[in-house]
């Protein structure tokens, strides 16, 4: 069985960065046949999409992320990261990582989440 774990969430100024890991471990046979994604939920609003990255590389912001965060993944690590500069008090929310069932990023009742990393942007 594949498990997700979230790190580096935080505490942080307006304007200020953070990088938060997504941990790959379990079961899984090729890290790099799955597209993966962080998502966001903040309290009373429902859970949206930060960014994707496909299997091969391909990467898909939503707005308000671009410019501004960064996806990447190490495969031989196993591990997705997501680098967010020039925070602002509206990114503050729950930080999901997602592991996709196929090499692009649609979903499927077969995807995998993580347990959530906490981010605070303080004005």
């Amino acid at each position: 069985q594949v498990q997700l774990v979230e790190s580096g969430g935080g505490l942080v100024q307006a304007g200020g960065s953070l990088r938060l890991s997504c941990a790959v471990s379990g079961r899984i046979l090729r890290t790099n046949a799955h597209a993966m994604g962080w998502f966001r939920q903040a309290p009373g609003t429902q859970r949206d999409m930060v960014a994707t990255i496909s299997a091969g590389g391909n990467t898909n912001y939503a707005d308000s992320a671009k410019g501004r965060f960064t996806i990447s993944r190490d495969d031989a690590e196993r591990t997705l990261y997501l680098q967010m500069n020039n925070l602002k008090p509206e990114d503050t929310a729950v930080y999901y990582c997602r592991q996709y069932s196929s090499l692009r990023p649609t979903p499927s009742r077969a995807d995998v989440w993580g347990q959530g990393t906490q981010v605070t942007v303080s004005s």
